[in-house]
């Protein structure tokens, strides 16, 4: 059986799909962490940052964002949250030091990012090389957050059908693991409006689905919303695609101001590649192609 699916976990019985695999996530994100050093904040915080002054730093700007996903989810204070899609840690070490969290749990298919928290983590901080598919908690959580995970939770071409399922099985996790009145927050990209794409940016977004983010997927907003009923209530909703226009732009003057170490690194080809899909990324968020939701969920 395939790591990427399961027997009889849809309503149908059917096959369903699991997200990205663990190799097509390695082959983003376990690049090496020095080259993702050159070009993202500090914490190596790979999300949309939440920006309000025009002297905002990328720093100040990421570490608004972890304060606002935490406060969404109630989760300052509180004795277990769960990170599914924890990167490298950085909200796991804000939930753990300035926000006075007990225990974060942290799921990531990156090799690369586990052995990076697994370097700093005492027993408050577990990481774990797993999918959320297959997490089983020793204990309810307090609170969830997943930081722009959600776009592996389905591959590209997979009818609208089975994306739903797929992102239905994650709610029910979730459902399961937290008690009634716990908080599930969800930073994604999105699907937007503008669907009249020109040829170039059409080329560019299929290139970065084909070689920057194999197996991924953006979702509708409209299929979250289908497949978090009636297990939980949305409370918040916020959509920032200046912010990750913003964002993205910083990340790319990062990495054309350090690109020949860059190239040292990845060789020029692979460095033209993140190039193009930053470039392209931009574009995308600043027509309106692409969404950044924010979104707070409460359970029934």
């Amino acid at each position: 059986m395939s790591p990427r699916t399961t027997t009889g976990a849809g309503r149908s019985g059917s096959t369903a799909y699991r997200g990205a695999s663990n190799e097509a996530i390695r082959h983003h994100y376990d690049v090496g962490d020095a080259f993702y050093r050159l070009w993202l904040d500090p914490t190596l915080t790979y999300s949309c940052a939440l920006w309000e002054a025009a002297t905002d730093s990328l720093a100040d700007a990421q570490r608004r964002k972890l304060d606002h996903l935490i406060a969404a989810g109630r989760a300052a204070g509180t004795e277990r949250v769960l990170d599914v899609g924890c990167g490298w840690g950085g909200l796991m070490r804000r939930l753990l030091g300035a926000r006075g969290v007990g225990h974060v749990v942290g799921l990531t298919l990156s090799e690369a990012q586990r052995r990076s928290i697994a370097a700093w983590a005492e027993a408050s901080a577990e990481v774990r090389l797993e999918n959320w598919a297959d997490h089983v908690p020793s204990a309810p959580y307090d609170a969830i957050i997943s930081v722009e995970a959600f776009e592996h939770f389905a591959d590209f071409g997979l009818p609208r059908g089975e994306r739903v399922e797929a992102y239905r099985s994650f709610f029910e996790r979730c459902h399961q693991w937290l008690p009634r009145g716990g908080r599930l927050v969800i930073q994604t990209g999105v699907k937007g409006n503008n669907v009249h794409l020109d040829r170039a940016m059409v080329s560019d977004l299929l290139f970065v689905v084909r070689h920057v983010f194999p197996e991924s997927e953006l979702p509708w907003a409209s299929e979250i919303m289908e497949a978090s009923e009636r297990r939980f209530e949305l409370v918040s909703f916020r959509n920032d695609p200046a912010d990750y226009a913003r964002t993205l732009g910083e990340w790319l003057r990062r990495l054309l101001a350090n690109r020949a170490r860059a190239e040292e690194l990845l060789g020029e080809e692979r460095v033209a590649d993140y190039e193009r899909y930053l470039r392209a990324a931009v574009t995308a968020y600043e027509r309106g192609h692409l969404g950044l939701l924010r979104l707070a969920f409460e359970r029934t």
